[in-house]
């Protein structure tokens, strides 16, 4: 597909490209209204321009890094601006867009229904309007039985009007996985809260699932019965989901500043929280810049490998991560065929797999080189960060609020790239693949 089609003095976008103007203009808007005097307690004025595209690219991009404090920064005008870009981020502006048609009975034409496909990384154009429906149906249900959930387990500690905006605002962020709270600490007060801690992790495990994992599984309802993608996603979902823990149980467990003095029980409580949140979601019940080294190498392998593909998370998605482990395999063991689950993957999919990994690794090393000249700080903080951003996660070693102005902006590039995807963002910067016409002779390179 070229890059731009001209039909006679008309140019038609690609597609990447059209989503990159469609989040940029939404994360535009946001940022407008953030700074406007209404959205922030801060007598007569809003944030500053580099401050609002911050929170407004997070909450877009579905990320959850701060520069301010959500709960006392931001009026209550200013937390539903950022609640409603969340929703409208987690969704995709696409996927809003053609929401919207639906509600005002508009036709959805050829070239909608191809962003659409393209948007919501589907592999067949039919059915996509019928997949929006189901979408929002999903996550008007799924976010109602998280905010009636918490609201109920906040009404014992908070007047009930309070509880029932905490549980909406709560459920909502989870959900998307976007990881922002109302409280300083985030959810640090509720670390051995067992009906916190099961429905917050509940709700970003089924947003960053995918939906089409979540219908597969409504409709066939048998393991055997799902598609090759359905069982790859839930099956390194769930090693991510048993290993994280365990591993951030055994790192912090006698760490005094994060779960040492714990009591057992909320010892496990943050241990599974921290070790499952990696998944793109941001919030934390612990202090997250003061957990070992070795805790936050391992969260940011976990953060870059991410959620699943179609759904709220970011990261290079965990069916990339099977695929380049199985060709790996097969590589090593020098056979012919990727297999997974008596199922034939074709090279040209594990080439997409490598090249959303190099993609990744590129966007993230330059914006790491970038901030060590703009930050005075660990690298170990500035990769954390960069690799939050990129996989949209939203944690943070406590870095984000001591970025500079220009090492805001490059997050903020970082998180804009992270949520689009690292090829999307390669298709709209450079020109698309044409077909040689020459064919050259073929020579080999060591390699290895």
């Amino acid at each position: 597909m070229e890059l731009f089609k001209r039909k006679g003095n008309l140019v038609s976008l690609h597609p990447a490209q059209i989503l990159v103007i469609g989040f940029g203009s939404l994360i535009l808007l946001g940022t407008l209204l953030f700074m406007l005097p209404i959205a922030t307690y801060e007598e007569g004025r809003g944030l500053s321009f580099i401050d609002a595209l911050f929170e407004a690219t997070s909450a877009v991009c579905v990320t959850g890094l701060a520069v301010v404090d959500t709960g006392t920064t931001f009026t209550l005008f200013g937390e539903i601006v950022l609640l409603c870009l969340i929703q409208i981020g987690g969704w995709g502006f696409m996927t809003t867009g053609i929401f919207m048609f639906i509600i005002l009975g508009k036709k959805i034409g050829l070239k909608e229904r191809l962003l659409l496909q393209d948007s919501l990384n589907v592999f067949s154009l039919a059915g996509v309007v019928n997949l929006v429906k189901r979408i929002i149906l999903i996550t008007f249900i799924v976010e109602l039985f998280g905010a009636i959930t918490l609201a109920i387990r906040w009404s014992f500690e908070m007047p009930l009007g309070k509880a029932i905006y905490y549980g909406i605002f709560h459920s909502i962020s989870a959900f998307n996985n976007a990881g922002f709270g109302l409280e300083p600490d985030n959810l640090s007060k509720w670390v051995g809260d067992p009906t916190v801690n099961i429905m917050v992790t509940l709700l970003f495990i089924i947003g960053g699932i995918g939906f089409t994992v979540i219908l597969d599984v409504f409709h066939k309802r048998s393991i055997r019965k799902l598609s090759l993608h359905s069982k790859v996603a839930l099956l390194m979902s769930l090693i991510l989901i048993i290993v994280g823990p365990l591993i951030i149980l055994i790192s912090e467990y006698r760490n005094p500043a994060t779960i040492g003095n714990l009591p057992f029980g909320d010892k496990l409580w943050a241990s599974y929280f921290q070790g499952v949140v990696t998944r793109t979601a941001g919030f934390n019940t612990i202090d997250i810049g003061a957990m070992n080294l070795s805790s936050l190498v391992f969260m940011m392998a976990l953060m870059f490998i991410g959620a699943s593909s179609g759904s709220t998370g970011g990261g290079i998605k965990v069916t990339t991560f099977a695929i380049i482990i199985f060709a790996f395999w097969t590589v090593v063991t020098n056979r012919n065929d990727v297999n997974i689950f008596k199922r034939r993957l074709s090279w040209e999919l594990v080439n997409k797999s490598l090249s959303i990994v190099v993609a990744a690794l590129f966007f993230i090393f330059l914006i790491f080189f970038l901030l060590t000249f703009t930050e005075n700080a660990d690298m170990s903080k500035i990769l954390f960060e960069t690799i939050s951003a990129f996989a949209t996660v939203g944690l943070s070693a406590n870095f984000t609020p001591d970025l500079s102005p220009f090492g805001r902006i490059l997050i903020t590039i970082m998180m804009f790239i992270g949520r689009l995807g690292p090829l999307t963002m390669a298709f709209a910067l450079l020109n698309t693949k044409k077909e040689a016409k020459v064919r050259y002779a073929e020579e080999k390179i060591l390699i290895g």
